[in-house]
């Protein structure tokens, strides 16, 4: 009966793979372009062409973050509502809070909506883990959020300061560069 047993189970494990067992990345990742399409013109106004030439003020590594499920909740370190693809979590020691961002490897991502990531971001989070040249770029809610950015996740981006700001991060409909 033991050796029944055992065929059985060799059986089983050859028919069904182990739930456990890992699975290759590769295998199941679909590859998502943060830079844009071949087809998409971004037409850069002056100030994004000298920021785009020159040096950054800053290299950090990108993680996403979004409302719902474990996200953030609530208001920003300033007190704002965080605006999905403009609120960015800093170190405020290595990025100061209100400073105005353009990250480079944003212009011309596109967004949910269709339109295209002019590359400005907003510095008016804070996070315990965000630690020294890392940041954490708001989606929006939910992890659906994050599709269009997964490109950016776990990447060394890079940052120029393009001014400060006063008041909260602006809404898409309101924000002018």
């Amino acid at each position: 009966m033991p050796d029944a047993v055992a065929a059985l189970a060799l059986i089983w494990m050859l028919v069904l793979p182990l739930a456990g067992e890992p699975v290759a990345y590769e295998s199941v990742a679909t590859p998502v372009s943060a830079a844009p399409a071949d087809d998409v013109t971004v037409e850069l106004d002056a100030e994004q062409i000298e920021l785009m030439a020159g040096d950054p003020d800053w290299r950090a590594s990108a993680r996403l973050y979004h409302a719902g499920g474990g996200g953030a909740t609530g208001n920003d370190s300033l007190g704002c509502r965080p605006i999905p693809m403009r609120t960015v979590a800093v170190d405020p020691r290595v990025i100061p809070r209100r400073t105005r961002l353009f990250i480079r490897e944003t212009v011309g991502l596109r967004l949910a909506d269709g339109t295209l990531h002019d590359g400005y971001w907003y510095a008016s989070d804070t996070g315990g883990a965000i630690k020294g040249d890392k940041i954490d770029l708001f989606t929006g809610t939910g992890r659906g959020s994050m599709q269009p950015a997964m490109g950016l996740n776990m990447r060394t981006l890079s940052i120029s300061e393009a001014g400060r700001f006063d008041g909260c991060p602006p809404s898409w409909a309101s924000a002018s560069n």
